[in-house]
């Protein structure tokens, strides 16, 4: 687990871009022959490293840079400044080996085609990746018993659910047993069968093959199920870069509390607490349990209310990210 797969150290990425004056055409004729620029920072001062057979997320809103970080690691943008390694290689120097050396699933665009099953675009593959016979043949066998794609697998695409487009993406992106896969978006869209599936089979690799995966999404599910890891990065920096046990103990002081009572309270009697919601008979609190302890909220409402019920909960994830996000 020592070894890195992705190192980056004090990366930007900055965008050069043409300033628009749409004050009146003289100002647009000399833009035509004078041109003025201002930059755009898409990434700023990023450090992140990722270890052999890790499976990390990067998640962020939307514009957020991870995008651009994803297209540094594969070598399809340079950065501005710093240093990036994946495996050993710099990807915009090195890229078509690298390429080789990793996968690529991306929830949004697909590598099959529309009227050909997914077993020509594996076949495609092996060409292009130049895959021994055998390799080829085991590989493919292996993802088609633990996928169960053995009646999918020969339909052409169009016939194909989207939960069975995605299970055939990941069999075209393994298939030259790459030992690190980026995944962008990858159970976007799926019902939670296939989300399930999806996510055992990305278990079923790191623990079996010791696959490492970077995964970015906005399902939180994803980040809880699969992922050790967490790195957020919101307006071009990294907002955060740690384990998913230190992010909820950062937040294991902030509990909800719900309160169901006999009668109707409204909630302008609950003016001293952080009230979430408020529906006729039950009310939720969110409590900072560094201000005021839980026994001691639940005994102050109880000596004012009716009390008939009570629910203790730790806040959600999607909370903590938010809040995150908000920060940043």
């Amino acid at each position: 687990m020592g070894e890195k797969m992705i190192s980056i150290k004090d990366i930007s990425k900055y965008y050069r871009v043409t300033k628009r004056d749409t004050a009146g055409m003289s100002a647009v004729l000399k833009s035509l022959f004078r041109r003025e620029y201002h930059e755009v920072k898409a990434v700023e001062h990023i450090d992140l490293s990722v270890k052999k057979g890790e499976i990390r997320a990067l998640i962020g809103p939307n514009g957020a840079g991870k995008s651009t970080v994803l297209k540094m690691l594969s070598g399809v943008l340079y950065p501005t400044s710093g240093e990036i390694q994946v495996m050993g290689y710099t990807p915009w120097q090195q890229r078509e080996e690298l390429v080789r050396k990793i996968g690529v699933v991306f929830g949004q665009k697909s590598q099959l085609q529309w009227d050909l099953p997914p077993i020509d675009t594996c076949q495609l593959n092996r060409i292009i990746y130049d895959i021994p016979s055998q390799v080829y043949h085991a590989n493919l066998e292996y993802f088609i018993e633990h996928l169960n794609l053995k009646d999918v697998i020969s339909k052409p695409v169009r016939q194909l659910s989207l939960g069975e487009r995605m299970k055939c993406e990941f069999v075209c992106a393994l298939l030259h047993q790459p030992p690190l896969v980026i995944l962008d978006e990858p159970t976007i869209g799926l019902d939670v069968f296939s989300k399930q599936e999806i996510r055992k089979f990305i278990r079923q690799m790191n623990r079996d093959r010791g696959t490492t995966f970077l995964i970015t999404t906005h399902d939180l599910d994803d980040v809880e199920e699969l992922c050790e890891n967490i790195t957020v990065i919101n307006k071009g920096k990294i907002t955060f870069d740690d384990t998913m046990e230190h992010l909820k103990t950062y937040y294991s002081h902030r509990k909800i509390l719900e309160f169901h009572f006999a009668e109707k309270v409204d909630k302008e009697q609950l003016m001293d607490y952080h009230v979430i919601s408020c529906d006729r008979n039950s009310v939720k609190i969110e409590l900072n349990r560094r201000k005021m302890d839980t026994q001691e909220c639940i005994q102050k409402i109880c000596g004012q209310f009716p009390v008939m019920d009570i629910n203790i909960a730790n806040i959600s994830i999607e909370e903590v990210i938010r809040d995150i996000y908000q920060l940043g």
